[in-house]
């Protein structure tokens, strides 16, 4: 696409900013990170993974939660932000670049939001997230409808 000087691919959250939010708070919620970490909370500090593990056990199961944090991540870099171009920056480290935005992002709401409920995260993903990702379906398909003829 050209765009003025801009010559590469759209990046989605153009297109659908709406999207790219749900993404985002589906993401956080399922690597388990806070404000969603319902595991971890409550009876599981007691009788969870933090004491049933130790050592090198301990230290797998953590890298897998942030390999899940890494690979979700590269998925957004991918979708929504133009994947590996960025102007005149090599694409390997456009793409690290890119990645490592987002996982500052999960820190940012690790420290930012509290712990929720587990009635506030089923009313959030049943009464708030499901019904604006199927608005944002059916907008989005009537858009490309018009769009197309």
């Amino acid at each position: 696409m050209h765009w003025g000087p801009y010559t590469g691919p759209i990046p989605l959250i153009l297109l659908t900013p709406i999207g790219f939010v749900i993404y985002i708070i589906a993401a956080v919620a399922e690597t388990n990170r806070a404000p969603f970490d319902l595991p971890e909370a409550e009876q599981e500090l007691i009788g969870g993974f933090l004491t049933e593990y130790s050592g090198l056990k301990f230290v797998m199961y953590y890298l897998a939660e942030y390999v899940n944090m890494i690979t979700v991540s590269a998925l957004a870099a991918l979708l929504f932000f133009g994947g590996w171009y960025l102007w005149v920056i090599p694409p390997v480290f456009a793409f690290l670049i890119k990645v490592i935005l987002f996982l500052f992002l999960y820190i940012w709401l690790r420290g930012t939001f509290p712990r929720l409920r587990y009635d506030m995260l089923m009313r959030l993903g049943w009464k708030g997230l499901l019904p604006l990702a199927v608005a944002n379906v059916v907008v989005t398909a009537i858009i490309l409808v018009a769009v197309q003829g």
